[in-house]
C-alpha cells in the first residue's frame, strides 16, 4: 500500500529534516567530550569498587545492557519501574528474579548528575558500564558509541518475546540475533559473555538431568548436587556458567563447549560437533585475541540497535523513572478531551454507525468475490490480521511499504516475506470505502472486518467487530521478526509469545484453529515430515511427495488436509491423529497442558467457535491507536 502511506511520509520527512543534525547522524565516542568531559572517569570509579566488592556484578551489569538492547533497542527501558501507565520489563519472564545491578546504575547516574546534570542518558551509562565491566574482569576495551536518549516507556510483552531463553536451539538463536541485524558470528562472539556470571537452577535443570548425548557426565553430576530434580526445590540455587574461571573474562567458555561442558542448553547448541557454528567456537577456543576482537566489534554493533536520538526520548534524572510523569498525565487528558465519548470508552461495534453506515455492506462483497475467485484468500486475510496485531498492536503497520530512508516495513521480514498475501484485496476495500466515506475508516479497522468476514464466508462463526482504531504512521520490522510465533515454536514458546500480548493459553489454542484454513510452504514443515516421530506415517509420506528433502521450498500444502477451505474443527481432529502439518501445530497436542483443550475442540465445534470469537475480539483489542494517535490513511 505505497499510496496509503503518503500522508505519513510528509510528516516523517518534516520531522527528520527538522531534527537532523550531528546528534542524530550517528552515535559517536566523542558525544560528551565537551558537555561532560569527566564522564568515563566518573563511571569507572563507581563500577570498579562494585565489582571488587562482588565480582559477579560485572556479569550482571553486562547482562543489563544485553537485555536492554534486545527489547526495542538500547534505550534504557529495562531500568524503568512499573507505573500506572505501563508495565515495565523488570518482571518479564527472562528478567524476573534474575536481572540485577540496578542499584549500581543508580549510583552511577547520581554521580554523573552531580557533575553533568541533565546531560547523560541512562542508556549511554549502561553501554559504558558494560564496557568497563568487561575490561575490569580482564576482557577487551573498546570505544563506546554514545548519544542515545532514554525511553519514556517500556514493554514487558516485547521483553517476553525478544530475549532468547536458555532453552533455545541453534536455529532459534541465529534467527533471534539476525532479526536484530546481528550475524551468526556476532551471536557466537556475544555468547562468550557467559564466560562470566552465574545461572539459576531453573535455567539448567532440564539439561543436567535429561541431556546425555552432549553433556559431560562429571559436570552433570556436579551440577545435580546443587540443583535438585524436583521443580520448586532449589530453583534459585546458582552455578557458574564457566566453571574454570567464572570471574575472569577469557575464552574458557569456548573451551568448555568443546568438552560438552556448556551449562545451558542454548550454550551447548553453539558446539554440536557437526553444527554450523562449530568452527567459530573452535576458532575462539584456540585464539583468545580473535574472540576478544570479535566480541568488541559485536558489542559496538549491538549498541547501535535502534537508539533514540535527537528529540526522541528524554534524558532521565532518575534511571528507574521517566522524567516526565506530568507530561504523561497531560497527554492522557488531551487524548480524552479530543475524542468522542464512544471512542474514549474503548473500541465499539457502532463506531461508524453514523459516519459510514454502509461500511459493512461495502466490505463484504469485495471479500466474498476475492474468496470466490481464490478460496485461499480467506486464510490470507485472516493471517494479515494476526500478523498485524502481534506487532505493536492492531494498527495496520503491516500494510505499509518500505519508505527509505525513514523506515523499513514489515512485509519483507522473515515471518511475512514470500508468504503474506491479501494486500491487494485490502487496497480494493480501502478504495471502495474511501469513495463512500472519504477519510473516515482506518485500514486497521478494515483488516479486522475483512478477517471476520473471511471466517464467516468460509463457514465459521460471526461476531460484532469492535472498531475505532487508527493507523500507524510507521512500522517496526525488528519487533515483527521477534513477535510473530514461528512454525518451529515449542508449546512453551507459544504460551510465552501469546502471553506477551495478554492472550491466555485457551486463547492460543482457539486462535490456532485459524489453521483450519490456508496453506503452508514446504520449508515450514520439511523438518517435521522428515525428522519428527509424533506424526502419522501415511500423512508424512503424503506431504513428502509435495515437499522434497532438498528442494521445493515454496511448494504449498494445506494445513488442514481434510477441509482446507472450510472453517470448522477438523484442525483439532487432525492434531489428535498426529496429523498437524507444522511443528508448532502438533505442539498443542503432544502430552502437554493443552491436550485437553484440543480434545474438547475436536469433539465440539460449538465450543471451538465460541472460544475463537472471544479470542479474536481479545486479540483485536491489542494496543489499538485511538483518538489523536495515528491517522486514517488515504487511499
Amino acid at each position: 500500500m505505497a499510496a496509503s502511506s503518503l500522508s505519513c511520509i510528509a510528516i516523517l520527512t518534516f520531522v527528520h529534516l527538522l531534527f537532523m543534525g550531528t546528534s542524530t547522524a550517528q552515535l559517536s565516542s566523542n558525544f560528551y567530550s565537551k558537555s561532560c568531559p569527566r564522564l568515563f572517569s566518573i563511571v569507572k570509579s563507581t563500577v570498579q569498587p562494585a565489582i571488587r566488592n562482588e565480582p559477579r556484578m560485572g556479569a550482571s551489569i553486562l547482562r543489563l545492557h544485553f537485555h536492554d538492547c534486545f527489547v526495542n533497542g538500547c534505550d534504557g527501558s529495562v531500568l524503568l519501574d512499573d507505573t500506572a501507565n505501563f508495565t515495565g520489563e523488570k518482571n518479564a519472564v527472562p528478567n524476573k528474579n534474575s536481572l540485577r545491578g540496578f542499584n549500581v546504575i543508580d549510583n552511577i547516574k547520581s554521580a554523573v548528575e552531580n557533575v553533568c546534570p541533565g546531560v547523560v542518558s541512562c542508556a549511554d551509562i549502561l553501554a559504558i558500564t558494560a564496557r568497563d565491566s568487561v575490561a575490569i574482569l580482564g576482557g577487551p576495551s573498546w570505544n563506546v558509541k554514545l548519544g542515545r536518549r532514554d525511553a519514556r516507556t517500556a514493554s514487558q510483552a516485547a521483553a517476553n518475546n525478544s530475549i532468547p531463553p536458555p532453552t533455545s536451539n541453534l536455529n532459534q538463536l541465529i534467527s533471534r540475533f539476525n532479526a536484530l541485524g546481528l550475524s551468526t558470528k556476532d551471536m557466537v562472539a556475544l555468547s562468550g559473555s557467559h564466560t562470566i556470571g552465574q545461572a539459576r537452577c531453573t535455567s539448567f535443570r532440564a539439561r543436567v538431568y535429561n541431556e546425555t548425548n552432549n553433556l559431560d557426565s562429571s559436570l552433570a553430576q556436579t551440577r545435580q548436587s546443587n540443583c535438585p530434580r524436583t521443580t520448586g526445590s532449589g530453583d534459585n540455587n546458582l552455578a557458574p556458567l564457566d566453571l574454570q574461571s567464572p570471574t575472569a573474562f577469557d575464552n574458557n567458555y569456548y573451551n568448555n563447549l568443546i568438552k560438552n561442558r556448556g551449562l545451558l542448553h542454548s550454550d551447548q547448541q553453539l558446539f554440536l560437533n557437526g553444527g554450523s557454528t562449530d568452527s567459530i567456537v573452535r576458532g575462539y577456543s584456540s585464539s583468545q585475541s580473535t574472540f576478544t576482537s570479535d566480541f568488541a566489534a559485536a558489542m559496538i554493533k549491538m549498541g547501535n540497535i535502534n537508539p533514540l536520538t535527537g528529540s526522541n526520548g528524554e534524558i532521565r534524572k532518575n534511571s528507574m523513572a521517566s522524567s516526565c510523569p506530568l507530561l504523561a498525565i497531560f497527554m492522557t487528558l488531551a487524548l480524552v478531551a479530543s475524542i468522542d465519548s464512544a471512542a474514549g470508552a474503548g473500541l465499539t461495534s457502532e463506531f461508524y454507525a453514523r459516519s459510514c453506515p454502509n461500511l459493512f455492506s461495502t466490505v463484504r462483497p469485495i471479500v466474498q468475490s476475492a474468496i470466490d475467485k481464490n478460496p485461499r484468500m480467506g486464510a490470507c486475510l485472516l493471517r494479515l490480521f494476526f500478523h498485524d496485531c502481534f506487532v505493536n498492536g492492531c494498527d495496520a503497520s503491516l500494510l505499509l511499504d518500505d519508505v527509505p530512508p525513514f523506515f523499513i516495513g514489515e512485509k519483507n521480514v522473515h515471518p511475512n516475506k514470500g508468504s503474506a498475501c491479501g494486500f491487494k484485496i485490502i487496497d480494493q476495500i480501502k478504495n471502495a470505502v474511501e469513495r463512500a466515506c472519504p477519510g473516515l475508516v482506518s485500514c486497521a479497522d478494515l483488516v479486522a472486518i475483512a478477517a471476520r468476514d473471511s471466517v464467516g464466508i468460509l463457514g465459521g462463526p460471526k461476531w460484532e467487530v469492535q472498531l475505532g482504531r487508527k493507523d500507524a504512521k510507521t512500522t517496526n520490522p525488528l519487533v515483527a521478526n521477534i513477535s510473530i510465533p514461528t512454525s518451529s515454536a515449542s508449546l512453551k514458546e507459544l504460551i510465552i509469545r501469546f502471553g506477551g500480548v495478554a492472550l491466555s493459553t485457551r486463547d492460543l489454542v482457539a486462535l490456532s484453529g485459524a489453521h483450519t484454513l490456508g496453506q503452508a510452504q514446504c520449508h515450514n514443515f520439511r523438518k517435521r515430515i522428515y525428522n519428527e516421530s509424533n506424526i502419522d506415517k501415511d500423512f508424512a509420506e503424503q506431504r513428502r511427495a509435495e515437499c522434497p528433502r532438498t528442494s521445493g521450498n515454496t511448494n504449498l500444502a494445506p494445513i488442514d488436509g481434510e477441509t482446507p477451505y472450510v472453517f470448522d474443527n477438523s484442525y483439532y481432529k487432525n492434531l489428535v491423529k498426529n496429523k498437524g502439518l507444522l511443528h508448532s501445530d502438533q505442539q498443542l497436542f503432544s502430552g502437554g497442558r493443552t491436550d485437553a483443550l484440543v480434545k474438547t475442540y475436536s469433539v465440539s465445534q460449538e465450543s471451538f467457535f465460541m472460544d475463537f470469537v472471544s479470542a479474536m475480539l481479545k486479540m483485536g483489542s491489542i494496543n489499538p491507536l485511538i483518538g489523536p494517535a495515528g491517522e486514517n490513511l488515504a487511499a
